[in-house]
């Protein structure tokens, strides 16, 4: 079994095994790009870490001393000595890029004597002091678990008594006494000295990365990111080079194409004589890569050389960092850059007209969920001009966010839990125990940081907008205000804030959802020529319905008409209708429904000329409509009756188990003549709508059948209805019958009760709720203990179960296509947005989805990438 490989033995198609870190390093290798030395432990070890209780294996312990000593033979160092020792970095790496999420230790196999040796060899006392501090708490930390707090203590107080301005200003001596101070923190906190044997702090590196897989900030952005908790990461170990030797060294990162835009231009950041910490950490103020094209021009022509070169190898947009030790280039990392969902767009789009890429791989290059950033509000411009900017930042990701201001991630997500109001999160800088937080809310701003920053990176990942380097911010989290320019703000007052600017303004300001870019109509045009399975809209009025379609949609896959019934003046009618006491008191209460649903569904029809809509008749329980007890008297008043009347039906009505009770085809079967007016309204406005010149194909779907006799009695009703008002207008109109399977029992004889159906729709929200035996309203006080003990690995109500409730759907299609070829199966719950469920229900045979309308781009992306993944 191989445990370790060297940078050079593995491809990039082994992420899987090395991790993608581990892959890319291995990959360039062989390309020839300047790579320090190294080598991957594979992920695998990973979980043999942790099937072994937390302990490596004598074997990946000995393989560990063997690929030591050829990493020595590489770089003609020796890890140990105490004169010219080899350093290395010792550094986590998943297949799929977690950045900040894991963790790292640099200038590993340091000693007391090594530095000592390395300070008369270098004749640079400053540099090496330097670099043993940044090890000694870097390993303190992440290690041995020793406070940040106590390392940066010692750090502040020895700046402050000398007047240093930064990091720059400290001399050797001062990094020396950093150095031993910081010793006696770690003896003391853990009650055993620093050790010294290299070999050691290499074992206990390597088990603390293998332990930063399953730290809580780690376990969350995983959730969140719906990441596989069994895969595990890889660690790679490389030759540490140095930025930090002086002026003619330093560090950067950067991206082959900006991160915001997608336009093809290198963006990234750059600091002289500092290690790539620095950057990331926001402790000094990056430079532009510009400055390092002015002061060495033949580096920065080395660097676009290989930048291009691994753009074009990797036909993807890259993320790298690099080195320059003493005027050597070195490459440390390359990764498929994250990006947001515009640049997502534009690049894969740039990418097929460079001849990189075909259309089906630009397609299938699509991050489906970002495509969400592509919907989410920006500031209504009458709103945003009459709003003055207090300050302003970096522009670190793009979108437009109001919410009340807070200063902690932990009060963040426990006022999000109590409240559920908007928030957004400013901090002095965020880091990745912040996860939690920023999950939770709208937005970020820092008062430190730069472009690459962790707030940056992470905000542009969830599609969040994000301020940073606010100078003029200062952030008392302590007594829970913050300063601006000289103002004093409360926590929890309102602000807006605009990640595509870096403007910054107290107050809410209106928002409005973005233009589509013509990059973005460019992958929805591909993506339809490419996929097979048809997206409709979930949608109960005009105004949605029109959403729906500038979104792409190909109908209506569901109309919830108890949704249009919600309006004070409906209400009181539906109200009406519901205390009758005879059909004749019933059908006229419905006759006064009547015009209400005409007037919806001819404006739905019209929107939709020429595509279908399927309209569900009255699905809830009619208690759902009444009044709760403190209203009886006022809605009694309104009615014209007695509040007795009123509170006999509300117990007449009620419910132990309601969402298994009197709803769905069970009040038709009930009361026929509820389904008759619907059925009417229905009919009357196509037929309205048809002489006005437009096509219209209307669906009834009957809800929540169990027996296929629930179907065939009241689909006698819907026909004599609907056939009498056709021939009574004296046009053709064509109109087809289905139902809502929601079921077990349904999905179980769908072949027979295809016979009566012109087509099936799987309501999966209900679905999953009866075949797991789950409230779907409840089941969130449980569900994240579920997913915690590895119960779920994802909210069946989020992403079909597919191996239960997945199952019954892949049945019931065989079943129903096989007794009817021309039915007609869709999906209209929840899951007919979410892209895995998506591949489920193409892969079953599913003929449509239907899902929210600003959920109508991702599900045409989803379903082209369902097609192109059939094969593999």
């Amino acid at each position: 079994m191989k445990r370790i490989y060297m940078f050079g033995e593995g491809t990039k198609e082994q992420k899987n095994l090395l991790g993608g870190k581990g892959a890319n390093l291995s990959e360039m290798k062989s390309m020839g790009v300047p790579v320090p030395s190294g080598f991957t432990i594979t992920t695998e070890m990973c979980t043999e870490y942790y099937a072994n209780g937390g302990k490596n294996s004598d074997e990946l312990l000995a393989d560990l001393k063997v690929y030591v000593k050829r990493l020595e033979e590489e770089t003609g160092k020796e890890f140990g000595s105490e004169t010219d020792p080899l350093l290395v970095s010792v550094r986590s790496g998943a297949r799929v890029s977690m950045p900040g999420m894991m963790d790292t230790i640099l200038n590993l196999g340091l000693t007391n004597e090594a530095v000592l040796g390395m300070v008369e060899k270098t004749g640079n006392p400053k540099f090496v002091y330097d670099i043993f501090r940044r090890f000694i708490q870097m390993f303190g930390e992440v290690v041995q678990g020793v406070e940040y707090d106590l390392f940066e203590g010692v750090l502040d107080r020895i700046k402050e008594e000398n007047n240093y301005a930064g990091d720059l200003d400290m001399t050797a001596a001062d990094w020396k006494q950093v150095c031993d101070e910081f010793l006696v923190t770690i003896e003391k906190e853990t009650g055993a000295p620093f050790p010294q044997d290299p070999f050691t702090q290499l074992e206990m590196a390597v088990n603390a990365v293998f332990e930063s897989w399953d730290t809580p900030r780690a376990k969350i952005y995983r959730d969140h990111n719906g990441i596989d908790h069994s895969w595990g990461t890889g660690v790679s170990v490389q030759q540490m080079v140095f930025g930090n030797t002086g002026d003619e060294s330093g560090t950067g990162v950067l991206f082959t194409r900006n991160p915001k835009t997608g336009d093809k231009h290198i963006f990234g950041e750059f600091l002289f004589n500092a290690q790539g910490e620095d950057i990331v950490a926001g402790i000094r103020t990056p430079l532009k890569l510009d400055d390092l094209a002015d002061k060495s021009p033949e580096i920065y022509k080395e660097l676009t050389d290989i930048l291009d070169k691994l753009e074009e190898h990797y036909k993807d947009m890259q993320d790298v960092e690099f080195t320059i030790e003493e005027g050597k280039l070195f490459i440390l990392q390359t990764r498929n850059g994250k990006r947001t969902a515009a640049a997502n767009v534009k690049i894969a789009v740039d990418l097929v007209a460079e001849g990189l890429l075909t259309k089906e791989e630009a397609v299938a290059s699509i991050a489906v969920e970002g495509i969400d950033q592509l919907l989410h509000p920006v500031f209504e411009e009458k709103s945003l001009a009459a709003a003055k900017s207090i300050t302003n930042g970096l522009a670190a990701s793009p979108g437009a966010a109001s919410g009340k201001i807070v200063f902690s991630s932990e009060k963040a997500a426990a006022l999000k839990e109590e409240t559920g109001q908007k928030l957004l999160l400013f901090r002095k800088e965020t880091s990745p125990e912040d996860i939690e937080g920023m999950i939770v809310c709208e937005g970020f701003v820092t008062q430190l940081g730069g472009m690459t920053s962790h707030a940056a990176v992470v905000a542009r990942g969830m599609g969040k907008c994000c301020v940073t380097g606010v100078s003029e911010l200062q952030i008392n989290e302590a007594e829970g205000y913050m300063i601006v320019n000289g103002v004093k703000y409360p926590e929890m007052t309102d602000f807006s804030i605009d990640g595509s600017t870096g403007n910054i303004y107290v107050g809410d300001i209106e928002t409005k959802n973005p233009e589509f870019s013509a990059e973005f109509q460019t992958i929805l045009e591909w993506a339809k020529e490419i996929k097979t399975l048809g997206v409709k809209a979930n949608a109960d009025n005009e105004r949605d319905s029109l959403q729906a379609l500038k979104f792409g949609a190909e109908g209506i896959g569901l109309t919830r008409t108890e949704h249009m019934f919600f309006d004070d003046e409906r209400i009181t009618d539906v109200r009406r209708m519901i205390i009758a006491e005879s059909v004749e008191e019933r059908e006229a209460a419905l006759e006064q429904l009547l015009p209400h649903q005409l007037k919806d569904f001819t404006e739905i029809f019209t929107a939709m000329e020429g595509k279908s809509v399927t309209v569900r008749l009255l699905d809830p329980p009619l208690h759902e409509f009444l009044p709760q007890e403190d209203e009886v008297v006022e809605v009694s008043e309104k009615l014209g009756i007695s509040p007795a009347r009123l509170e006999r039906a509300l117990e007449t009505l009620h419910e132990f188990n309601p969402m298994l009770g009197h709803r769905g085809c069970r009040l038709a079967v009930s009361y026929p003549e509820i389904s008759v007016m619907q059925v009417k309204a229905i009919i009357m406005a196509a037929i309205n709508v048809t002489k006005a010149g437009k096509i219209v194909k209307p669906e009834i779907m009957v809800p929540l059948v169990s027996k296929v006799e629930e179907l065939s009695f009241l689909k006698e009703y819907i026909v004599k209805t609907a056939d009498q008002l056709i021939a009574e207008s004296g046009i053709e109109l064509d109109y087809k019958v289905g139902t809502m399977v929601e079921t077990p029992r349904a999905a179980l004889t769908s072949g027979a009760i295809a016979e009566y159906a012109d087509f099936i729709s799987f309501g999966t929200n209900d679905l999953t709720q009866m075949t797991f035996g789950f409230s779907r309203d409840d089941s969130g006080k449980f569900l994240k203990d579920y997913k915690e003990r590895k119960i779920f690995k994802n909210d069946p109500f989020a992403s079909v179960d597919q191996t239960g409730v997945g199952r019954l759907v892949a049945l019931s299609t065989k079943e129903g296509l096989a007794s009817n070829p021309n039915l007609n199966v869709g999906v209209c719950g929840e899951h007919g947005g979410d892209p895995e469920s998506i591949q489920f229900f193409h892969n079953a045979g599913v003929k449509y989805v239907s899902c929210s309308p600003f959920r109508v781009p991702v599900a045409i992306v989803a379903a082209a990438q369902a097609k192109l993944n059939e094969n593999k």
